[in-house]
């Protein structure tokens, strides 16, 4: 697990800077589902860095178009379909870009056409390869969840909870933090090790919201992932877990994308994006600043706030890894008649 570097305190982009330069890229997977990786050359922009084929979008040329172009002058091969994965923007000190990326079927055999290093590499491997920042999120992409189930408090009824958590599971919720913020701590450990064991039998992927009794010491204990709220997240000086566990961050604004970065956090939230019924004095950022924000970050995000499954592609195209819900992922097979 690759954890990013420190970055400058992300801003609102300045209007006066450049307009973004529109950059296309495909991930390519061979017949044992390894991704191939392009090396940028030593005397151009972020030399030596490894990224997933492409280049700049001309002027009049689709996305779709202009990624056919590139990939058969650079590799040598004629694209087939291509899907959608996500469109990051992204900030860097000197220039701005908007990264495209799609899932690519292509026809014949990749080959250096112009000179550059070439590798296929397993998506596990990819976290240890030296990125342009705006790639970093692209693997997230196509590696982990496009959801981010928030569960609800349990309250009294623990029993009623774990069999709502069980359709969840079922359902294929791969990701998800536990809040159970008005636990008693013998009961908060009771209920991590009864969620602990359904995760481990889906193979789900889960956090404990540090708002939760004992958070800390839970997740080392049993080695899930910590999710810090956006007062624990300011309020922490060093990363609480090892670089082995995750560790999340709920996010509102740009100081705080900075310090989740900083930390070490794998993944944010960020919101609310949407009107919500959980909070609703909040007052929604929406996309436009959503995509502003996360320009800035090499993170991959979640878009929370009154997010359903029908947002996923939305906020995709907003450089999000996915949606945060609790009410949104949260089946209504679960809730009480």
């Amino acid at each position: 697990m690759t954890h990013c570097a420190p970055v400058p305190s992300p801003q609102l982009p300045n209007p006066l800077q450049p307009t973004p330069t529109h950059v296309v890229a495909g991930v390519l997977r061979d017949n044992q589902g390894r991704i191939l990786l392009s090396q940028r050359g030593a005397g151009g922009d972020l030399p030596g860095l490894w990224e997933f084929p492409g280049g700049k979008r001309e002027t009049g040329e689709d996305s779709q178009a202009a990624l056919r172009r590139e990939l058969r002058e650079e590799l040598g091969i004629e694209v087939g379909q291509l899907q959608p994965l996500i469109e990051l923007p992204h900030a860097y000190p000197h220039k701005r870009i908007v990264l495209e990326v799609f899932a690519t079927a292509w026809t014949g055999e990749p080959k250096s056409c112009e000179g550059q290093a070439l590798r296929w590499l397993s998506a596990d491997a990819l976290a240890d390869l030296p990125m342009p920042a705006a790639d970093r999120p692209v693997v997230a992409a196509f590696t982990q969840s496009d959801r981010y189930l928030i569960t609800p408090d349990p309250g009294a009824d623990i029993d009623f909870f774990l069999q709502s958590l069980a359709i969840a599971l079922a359902a294929g919720a791969a990701r998800l933090q536990l809040r159970a913020s008005r636990l008693s701590s013998k009961a908060m450990w009771a209920l991590a090790e009864l969620v602990h064991a359904q995760c481990q039998r889906t193979g789900a992927q889960w956090l404990i919201s540090s708002a939760c009794a004992d958070a800390v010491e839970i997740a080392k204990q049993l080695g899930c992932g910590l999710h810090l709220t956006s007062t624990h997240l300011t309020r922490a000086s060093e990363r609480p877990l090892s670089a082995g566990q995750w560790l999340a961050a709920s996010c509102h604004n740009p100081a705080e994308l900075a310090k989740a970065q900083a930390l070490g956090c794998d993944f944010a939230v960020l919101g609310p994006v949407a009107a919500t019924l959980s909070h609703p004095q909040a007052v929604p950022m929406g996309w436009s600043n959503f995509r502003a924000l996360r320009e800035h970050v090499a993170l991959p995000i979640y878009a929370l706030g009154g997010m359903r499954i029908d947002d996923i592609a939305t906020a995709r195209s907003h450089g999000a890894q996915g949606i945060a819900a609790i009410r949104g992922l949260w089946r209504e097979e679960s809730s009480r008649p």
